[in-house]
């Protein structure tokens, strides 16, 4: 899949007035068709839905220069459209799963041991976001039950959901620690 891009001011703006011309009604239109993708994503089984809906925005959102003229009908279906081939995409790359690297499990559980995989591990952190670099160490930090409970509340989420957060912030990690582990290994 391609790296997501984010929006500038200007992409957004036209993204916004070719959804409708009232600001107002335009900024409606765009959640309800990003929700929309993100039930649809997450129907389909993709396990980063709101990443990907907002790829499927700015891709569509890159585009509306060239749609704005030519495209008849309602936007959303166009949204839906370029929905199809992202997932696609998604299940394609999802299917090379990586080999279970027992270092890089337990360099997050634990002291680190291997110091590859420690190494690995802060470099690929710090392409995080600061948010979702200090939500994977506390919650490894945090490893039991009740502790991971207290977290969740403290973010004002169950821990459900606070369990599928930190898996989709993991699956890049993963592959991240991962490769450089591979390109590091003699």
């Amino acid at each position: 899949m391609r790296k997501n891009s984010e929006l500038d001011k200007d992409a957004l703006e036209g993204l916004l007035s070719w959804l409708d011309l009232d600001p107002e009604r335009a900024g409606q239109k765009y959640e309800t068709i990003r929700a929309g993708l993100v039930k649809l994503l997450i129907h389909r089984k993709c396990s980063a839905a709101e990443e990907l809906a907002d790829e499927i925005i700015n891709r569509v959102a890159m585009k509306v220069p060239q749609l704005r003229d030519t495209f008849k009908g309602d936007p959303a279906g166009y949204f839906y459209g370029v929905a199809k081939n992202v997932i696609l995409e998604h299940q394609r790359n999802t299917r090379r799963v990586e080999p279970f690297d027992d270092r890089l499990h337990n360099i997050l559980r634990s002291a680190p041991t291997d110091e590859l995989a420690f190494e690995c591990l802060e470099s690929c952190m710090k392409k995080l976001t600061p948010v979702n670099r200090e939500l994977v160490r506390r919650y490894f930090d945090e490893g039991t039950p009740g502790q991971r409970e207290r977290l969740a509340k403290s973010l004002g989420i169950n821990k459900n959901a606070l369990t599928v957060r930190v898996f989709r912030i993991m699956q890049p990690l993963k592959k991240c620690c991962f490769k450089c582990m591979q390109k590091e290994l003699p």
